[in-house]
């Protein structure tokens, strides 16, 4: 027996393919995870790239650019679609300053919605960056808990019989830091550029709905 785990492949496969069940569980996990994070976090990237752009397009004060966004789907849907509403739906009497109030309340109501509606899933982000690297660690001590109940059975505490065991057991951790430190960096990186983006919005919004309150919805078309 000894020499047969002295044998062992030591490649990635061959590491997995001699780990435990339980072991073998965990990397399984931790792998799908991490592909399913990676899906997450290029979705997230491009709607926030999106969102950059219509940013763009309210600073630039382009108001018919603004309002003839109903062939698109996001903020400048949403924000179009706000002001519209409340143009319509709200008093056309009132002072300037109430309806700029009005106004740039209904659109920042829009922003926020888009903003939580591309946080959604930054959640598991979070959880897989703080919590994968300990996952590993579990299936780490459980591989070498099964190394040295096999050191016992064979008898031969050699290097060459104790260093499979530990190495398949380094694995389960090795595979949970993988999967660990793109989430960790990428939620970062993703909750600092929305932080930004909402700090950009609100002075843009701030100007549409004052020029709005002027001109009115029908006549920044």
């Amino acid at each position: 027996m000894a020499e047969e785990i002295a044998g062992r492949d030591l490649s990635i496969l061959g590491l997995f393919h001699h780990a435990d069940i339980v072991v073998k569980g965990i990397i399984v996990g931790l792998l799908v995870a991490s592909l399913f994070s990676w899906a997450l976090v290029f979705e997230k990237l491009f709607r926030v790239w999106l969102l950059n752009r219509e940013i763009n397009v309210l600073e630039a004060d382009d108001k018919s650019g603004i309002l003839q966004a109903r062939k698109s789907s996001g903020l400048l849907y949403s924000v179009s679609e706000a002001a519209r509403t409340e143009w319509t739906e709200g008093s056309r009497d009132s002072a300037a300053g109430e309806a700029r109030d009005r106004l740039e309340l209904a659109m920042r109501g829009a922003t926020k919605r888009q903003l939580k509606d591309i946080e959604k899933g930054l959640p598991f982000l979070a959880t897989l960056g703080s919590a994968a690297p300990f996952i590993g660690l579990f299936g780490t001590v459980w591989g070498i808990m099964n190394s040295f109940t096999a050191i016992a059975q064979t008898k031969d505490t050699s290097l060459a019989v104790v260093a499979p065991g530990i190495a398949e057991a380094l694995f389960a951790t090795a595979v949970g830091l993988a999967a660990a430190i793109p989430a960790v960096v990428a939620y970062n990186q993703i909750t600092v550029s929305l932080g930004r983006a909402s700090d950009r919005m609100a002075p843009a919004i701030a100007g549409l709905a004052r020029t709005l309150s002027r001109t009115g919805v029908e006549g920044a078309r």
